[in-house]
């Protein structure tokens, strides 16, 4: 992929899929695209984060660090989020995000979307329905993840 970088759009894509292509060309204005380059790190984990990111192009690893080892939690790639729980839950960011090959990104903080809410109240209920389909999904995910660890986990301490 090239690394040059002029302003995209934002792809009918993930939590963007709803949206109209007006819509999503106004929400470009509420934040800003951001070039992130191989190994470069996005989201310290952490730190404080307040911020929706949209991956428009590459690839991202999720991960925590300890001294010993780095764990990968997530590859995110394009038309996927990050941060959107902060959005609703302030915290510091629970794992760190760094690029595996140039990426383009949208980054939008809380009080971005706020004025985007208020300027576009239909186009943001859009978004927000999206973002909590992305979330449900996970969430989802994750459910069906725990359950056939412990599922496994059962399975062999029975046969232990």
């Amino acid at each position: 992929m090239s690394e040059t970088f002029d302003r995209p759009e934002i792809p009918a894509s993930g939590i963007m899929s709803d949206l109209d292509a007006d819509d999503r060309r106004l929400l470009g204005d509420y934040g800003e695209f951001l070039p992130v380059h191989p190994d470069q790190t996005l989201i310290e984990e952490g730190k404080e984060q307040d911020s929706l990111y949209f991956v428009i192009s590459g690839v991202l690893h999720v991960h925590t660090d300890t001294k010993e080892k780095r764990t990968l939690v997530a590859r995110v790639s394009a038309g996927e989020t990050l941060g959107e729980v902060n959005l609703f839950d302030p915290a510091t960011a629970s794992a760190s995000v760094t690029a595996k090959d140039f990426s383009q990104v949208w980054k939008a903080n809380r009080a971005d979307l706020e004025q985007f809410k208020n300027s576009y109240p239909a186009a943001a209920a859009e978004l927000l329905a999206g973002i909590l389909r992305e979330m449900s999904q996970r969430l989802r995910r994750m459910n069906d993840k725990l359950t056939t660890n412990e599922a496994e986990a059962a399975f062999h301490s029975f046969w232990s």
